[in-house]
């Protein structure tokens, strides 16, 4: 299995499965919170921040979830965690970021904390807008 920069495991199956299990004990509706990638996002000389590998991690984790809704799992929301760039709980880095808008802040605070929407953001745009029809 894949791997983040920080060691998480990237198993987009394993959410599925999961999704089958916590709906088929409880019988209960479920909506998955917090769910993301953190990565070093950089900045290019015309500022761009393309981050592919966000968008290739979000893609297969709700590809994984529209398989879930059709095993029959009443999925009743989504969201990412976070939609903009925060100091990571887990490591207390700023260069651990999460968002699809990029803060410009580093590890010593230092930047102007300007945002900036990274590739990920209009891609993740026109999932909520076609309602996760096109990934």
């Amino acid at each position: 299995m894949k791997t983040s920069e920080w060691g998480w495991t990237i198993d987009p199956k394993g959410l599925r499965i999961t999704a089958n299990q916590l709906y088929y004990r409880y019988q209960k509706p479920l909506f998955v919170v917090e769910n993301g990638l953190g990565a070093v996002d950089e900045v290019d000389e015309e500022g761009l921040i393309t981050d592919e590998y966000r968008i290739s991690y979000l893609k297969d984790h709700l590809k994984e979830l529209s398989e879930a809704i059709k095993d029959g799992v009443e999925l009743i929301g989504y969201t990412c965690w976070g939609p903009i760039d925060i100091v990571s709980a887990s490591s207390g880095e700023m260069k651990k970021r999460y968002g699809y808008i990029y803060v410009d802040k580093d590890n010593e605070g230092n930047g102007t904390f300007a945002r900036s929407k990274k590739e990920s953001y209009d891609w993740y745009k026109n999932v909520i807008r076609t309602n996760g029809e096109v990934l």
